[in-house]
């Protein structure tokens, strides 16, 4: 009777295991997409500050760096956590325009076109969006 209980105890413990195992891995998805969300609005301010930035570059030169850093940052942060492949290309087609506007600005633009940084921000945004 005991081997019995315990069989059944067992049965049920595993029961109650495998379906917590699909809310922790979607409550896991959802962490990670607001985490895409979140970071996606942030990488937006940095886009627009960023053409704020290019747009008064003769008054401070400084604050485009800043935008471009603040960019990377959140790149980084957003490409450590996803495993999506949309999300993963989002990131590196906004990366590849962000090193553009660096390479202008070393190359002696100083009014850079930013628009492939927006546009990359925009389909970023668009691909965290649940």
């Amino acid at each position: 009777m005991a081997a019995r209980r315990h069989r059944r105890t067992a049965l049920f413990a595993a029961a109650v295991a495998l379906t917590a195992v699909p809310a922790v891995v979607g409550c896991s998805a959802v962490d990670k997409a607001l985490d895409c969300v979140q970071t996606a609005d942030s990488i937006a301010d940095s886009v627009t500050d960023l053409q704020q930035a290019v747009e008064n570059a003769s008054n401070d030169p400084t604050r485009t760096d800043e935008a471009l850093a603040s960019i990377d940052r959140n790149l980084d942060s957003i490409g450590d956590k996803t495993d999506n492949a949309d999300v993963s290309q989002a990131v590196a087609d906004l990366d590849k325009a962000v090193d553009n506007v660096r390479t202008s600005i070393r190359n002696g633009d100083e009014t850079p076109d930013v628009t492939p940084v927006t546009d990359a921000a925009g389909e970023l945004t668009k691909v965290c969006t649940p």
